[in-house]
């Protein structure tokens, strides 16, 4: 067996970006930028009104000034103000030239075509040019993640297209006489397929295209043309369940039928000893056990930062751990590295708390399902008492 850095460390070194594609603004959201984004010009492009009010000169205060008109967001007024002069003026429009501040409303006193202006201090309430960024200045980043902030960015900078990752496509085979779908009517000795759907529904939300096939037999004829199938259209094909070294685990010899070369076949983990990587041609196929907190696990701590690394994105970044305390002892860990399913939580002076239930069976999927994060035990780790810090990972 190997670790978990180095299993990663060799996934990692098989796979590559996908290519770009230019995407309307609007269907970036989510994506990975493969482009630098500049400012087409500087935001906001005139000196702007931080509040509704009267524009004026603040050498005219304090003062009664002629109102000669109005300014309002998208309607600059049409002539420069003289001194003696101000204008009506609204959040976000242009200052007047000659103008070089805005008196608020709450303090103006206005008598028809007359304003009574109290002494105001030059620059009041203006915002400058540029004062947000200027022409050219560099917005966004290749690597970027495209959440709402960076999309409204780009629009900002005038983008309506933008060069993005294209999304991984991702097939989850799912295998087991033990299987039917979600909706179908089980026998008395089998169970219902919740990891096809649950991977599938983990890789999209990391990104990906993703679509479940399955469950399939405990048959190799099956599952070989299954993966073969996947093969043609995909980029990453994961097999969950199989992963194991049993009579009817045969996922490994589907691979090894078509021609695969494993890069690792069992890692020092727990849970998630079988989890299994391989290439076929170009294709890469990711084997994760088919308990439900194995699976999850082992689809954190891999196919994650994988589907970062086909997007494009920092794969190191989602594996970065924070400190919590533990609300529990921990017992003296083994040699594997093991991940403890945990409740978070921050008590209020901002101290979190990792609290991981005794029930820690890689069969339990409602332990996870109620999970925010795990615990990481190094290997041999000793035993600690409640209270002591710790290394979270969370989802």
């Amino acid at each position: 067996m190997i670790s978990v850095a180095e299993a990663r460390a060799l996934m990692l070194a098989s796979a590559s970006p996908c290519a770009a594609e230019s995407v309307a603004l609007r269907k970036a959201l989510g994506r990975t930028l493969r482009e630098d984004v500049a400012a087409s010009r500087a935001q906001p492009p005139f000196r702007a009104s931080a509040m509704d009010g009267y524009a004026l000169r603040a050498a005219d205060t304090p003062g009664r000034l002629h109102l000669i008109g109005e300014a309002g967001a998208g309607r600059a007024l049409a002539r420069p103000l003289r001194p003696g002069e101000c204008a009506r003026i609204f959040t976000g429009a242009p200052i007047p030239d000659g103008a070089d501040s805005v008196l608020i409303q709450e303090d103006a006193t206005r008598d028809g075509d007359f304003v009574t202006a109290p002494k105001l201090e030059e620059g009041r309430h203006v915002r400058d040019a540029g004062v947000d960024f200027g022409q050219g200045a560099m917005l966004l980043r290749a690597g970027a993640y495209l959440d709402a902030p960076a999309i409204a960015l780009a629009a900002a900078a005038g983008r309506d297209v933008l060069d993005v990752s294209r999304k991984p496509r991702v097939a989850i085979l799912s295998g087991g006489d033990e299987l039917v779908p979600p909706g179908h009517a089980p026998a008395d000795d089998q169970i219902f397929d919740s990891m096809g759907v649950g991977i599938a529904a983990l890789a999209e939300h990391w990104g990906a295209e993703a679509t479940s096939f399955g469950p399939f037999a405990d048959s190799a004829e099956q599952i070989a043309g299954a993966l073969a199938n996947a093969l043609e259209q995909n980029d990453l094909t994961i097999i969950v369940g199989g992963a194991s070294v049993g009579d009817h685990d045969h996922a490994r010899p589907a691979v090894r039928r078509l021609g695969g070369a494993f890069l690792f076949e069992k890692v020092a983990l727990r849970p998630g000893k079988p989890t299994w990587f391989a290439r076929i041609g170009g294709r890469l196929v990711l084997g994760l056990p088919g308990n439900p907190a194995s699976g999850f696990v082992c689809a954190r701590l891999f196919l994650r930062p994988l589907l970062d690394r086909l997007c494009g994105r920092d794969a190191e970044a989602s594996l970065r751990t924070r400190k919590a305390r533990t609300r529990t002892w921990l017992e003296a860990n083994g040699p594997r590295e093991t991940y403890l399913r945990a409740v978070l939580e921050t008590d209020a002076l901002g101290q979190s708390w990792a609290a991981a239930p005794k029930r820690q069976d890689s069969s339990l999927l409602s332990v996870f399902a109620g999970a925010q994060a795990l615990i990481v035990r190094a290997p041999d780790a000793p035993q600690i008492d409640a209270g002591a810090l710790v290394d979270v990972l969370l989802p």
